[in-house]
């Protein structure tokens, strides 16, 4: 692909931004929907999440008349077996109120019961915390073989230790990954993930900040340009407000972390509003690069140097801004390969009155916007934000799943045609490059609205196929259940690093099944400031024999042999062939 000039596109943007509102937004039309393909679609997606125990609601602000920027956002849900039991818990990231917090504001995590239903054992496991928790990072910190969280806040973060007896510590301030400055404010971090960038088997973190976010000094809504969306007033933000930051914290190995954000580039860029953050091998050199979205500025892809330092090249991967130079309103990353051929392929969620950003890869860390060529742009309604690959019909083909929800509460009456909630978007994928929106007869959970952000993917009930938990503002989550009625086969592949850190955080699988190749990697965190399951799930379609290589995250491969399908495997470094 090739880059317009740093030169050029700079000072279009100063000027695009002096114009602009609160929230960057291109006013695009929805392209023409294509003939349907008339194929069958077997899953169908219902909301169990009453039935199955998630009943509290996930606090963010007031209902209405929402003053600051600060009560519309976050949305972290982490999907990841924290007992060890091979059944996946749900762990929910609240916020608060500024005034009168009720009592169900806090963080909740749901014990899975391997039948269908989940257990609130929040109190047990000591992770209830009131606050303005954002985002949510899964890892194994200290490869003792037992998951830990990283949980981010405006305000003092948490890196929640898991003890293996069903409760965790907050060791944040002991490790030095708080996130407590001096300053007489909070900072408004946002998106974090763990990544081993030097490769020596310890899980590092990289940790951003949305905005430098000082009560005191911010406008009320309609004040100024950047406080009104379309002519009625709203929160102000985060154009007229001090963009935010990146840090990098290098684990030392003995609990503790170093600050390395100066010395290795990561702190150098101060241009951009931080959300969801992504590592992965994206460039196939076998060292972790990350990919960071960022709201209404040009997103960052840091690229790894293999020398304790990165590069940001957004701009030169095709990856900053749209075809037209622009900045985008960057929320949610999903990353894996769509295409067959086992490179990885990008999407990136916007605001409303933008399609959402897809970008096929080549395969050595440069990316095309091809989202009009693959059928994505007949839809530009909603605000996107959480979105995830998941292969719902186990035909070999990730399909693309996006949550919306307005971020304004208050401005429906004014107009009615960005209603506050609003229904999650599926395209399936249809194997030709192109994919096809999917509507009610996809399930009644289609049907269903909600102000929903982040959303994260995982065979719930092991039955061989994925569902979905989505994050809605002030109500409780959904859990949409697969049920799947096709004969296709899966796998399901669970890593154990060795010289690798132990959750195998960073290592890609490619699969190569029914003349295919698909591609996944290993994920911290990725769709809106959320965790899916680290068991990676693969559709195979009729194919009923695979081949899996793993690329583990100290850039060595290794070819796994596969004894059947229609099962879970556990693969470990160092014993494959």
């Amino acid at each position: 692909m090739t880059s317009l000039p740093r030169n050029w596109i700079l000072p279009a943007l100063a000027c695009a931004v002096a114009a602009a509102q609160g929230i960057a937004t291109r006013n695009v039309k929805p392209a023409a929907r294509p003939a349907a393909s008339g194929r069958p679609w077997p899953s169908r997606l219902t909301d169990i999440a009453r039935q199955a125990g998630l009943t509290q609601p996930t606090v963010y602000g007031a209902e209405s008349n929402v003053q600051y920027l600060a009560e519309t956002s976050s949305g972290g849900v982490a999907l990841f077996d924290y007992d060890g039991d091979g059944w996946t818990d749900i762990f929910i990231v609240s916020g608060t109120r500024f005034k009168d917090a009720p009592p169900e504001a806090t963080n909740r995590l749901y014990r899975n019961n391997h039948d269908g239903t989940f257990t609130d054992v929040t109190d047990r496991a000591h992770l209830r915390r009131t606050g303005w928790g954002q985002g949510v990072a899964v890892g194994d910190y200290d490869n003792d073989g037992r998951l830990d969280l990283y949980v981010t806040y405006w305000g003092e973060n948490a890196l929640y230790h898991n003890n293996g007896d069903g409760t965790f510590t907050d060791v944040a301030a002991h490790a030095g990954v708080s996130g407590k400055s001096a300053r007489d404010y909070p900072e408004w971090f946002s998106g974090a993930t763990f990544v081993d960038y030097d490769r020596d088997g310890r899980l590092d973190l990289f940790v951003a900040t949305y905005i430098d976010y000082d009560l005191r000094r911010v406008p009320i809504p309609g004040a100024n340009p950047n406080c009104n969306w379309k002519g009625v007033p709203t929160p102000c933000g985060p154009r007229g407000l001090r963009p935010g930051r990146q840090y990098l914290f290098h684990n030392r190995g003995d609990g503790t972390f170093e600050d390395v954000s100066a010395k290795s580039g990561i702190f150098a860029p101060r241009s951009s509003f931080g959300f969801t953050a992504v590592a992965a091998d994206f460039d196939n050199d076998g060292w972790q690069d990350i990919f960071l979205a960022c709201d209404s500025t040009p997103s960052l892809f840091f690229h790894n140097n293999h020398d304790g330092t990165f590069t940001e090249e957004g701009l030169e991967r095709g990856l900053a801004l749209n075809p037209d130079g622009m900045e985008q309103a960057g929320m949610g990353v999903a990353v894996a390969s769509l295409h067959g051929d086992g490179i990885f392929d990008i999407l990136k969620t916007h605001f409303a009155d933008d399609t959402v950003g897809f970008y096929r890869g080549d395969g050595k860390g440069q990316f095309n916007e091809i989202t009009l060529k693959a059928g994505l742009g007949v839809e530009t309604r909603y605000v996107s934000w959480g979105a995830a690959f998941p292969d719902l019909d186990n035909d070999g083909l990730p399909d693309i799943f996006i949550a919306t929800g307005n971020v304004y509460p208050d401005t429906e009456r004014a107009l009615p045609a960005y209603p506050y909630r609003s229904p999650a978007l599926l395209f399936r994928n249809l194997g030709s490059g192109r994919f096809e929106e999917l509507g009610e007869q996809a399930g009644p959970a289609l049907a269903a609205h909600h102000s929903s952000r982040g959303l994260a993917v995982a065979d719930l009930d092991n039955d061989g196929d994925p569902d979905i938990v989505v994050w809605n503002r002030n109500e409780p989550p959904s859990l949409l259940r697969n049920d799947l009625k096709s004969p296709h086969h899966w796998l399901e592949v669970r890593l154990e690093g060795t010289r690798s850190n132990r959750a195998a955080i960073g290592a890609t699988v490619t699969l190569q099944a029914g003349g295919r190749t698909q591609a996944q990697p290993v994920l911290s965190q990725s769709s809106f400031l959320s965790a899916g399951d680290l068991r990676l799930h693969f559709g195979l379609g009729d194919a009923a024999a695979a081949a899996i290589t793993v690329r583990w995250p100290t850039g060595e491969r290794e070819r796994f042999p596969v004894p059947g399908v229609d099962r879970i495997l556990t693969l470990k470094e160092g014993a494959g062939r």
